[in-house]
């Protein structure tokens, strides 16, 4: 059993910044994506900020970028920072994703102005 999410995401995708840890378990990418989908938002995040810490890199695959950050929004729904985060991913995917990251920026500036 891996100890954290990002623990998982590391041994099934590796990882540019730490090495991949030993580790005897058979690992399937259905089994990590179920767990990703039950974590809290705070798992997630460190998993996403561990593994992609320049936005831009890391091995994650971009579908399990976009689907940790809908869960962390769908979690968090009033964190304008934590939109623009999600919105700033979006935009290096895009464009099949640019209108919902128009709106999640949107979305935040909202908040922000009250």
């Amino acid at each position: 059993m891996h100890t954290s999410l990002a623990q998982h995401a590391r041994c099934l995708y590796g990882d540019d910044y730490r090495p991949t840890p030993a580790c005897h378990l058979e690992h399937r990418e259905h089994c990590f994506t179920e767990e990703l989908t039950f974590a809290d938002a705070d798992a997630i995040l460190v998993m996403l900020r561990e593994l992609c810490p320049q936005v831009v890199d890391g091995r994650l695959p971009v579908w399990v970028r976009n689907l940790a950050y809908r869960l962390v929004v769908l979690q968090r729904p009033d964190e304008p920072a934590l939109l623009r985060e999600a919105a700033g991913n979006l935009w290096l995917h895009g464009p099949d994703w640019d209108g919902v990251a128009a709106d999640l920026d949107r979305r935040a500036d909202a908040l922000e102005a009250g």
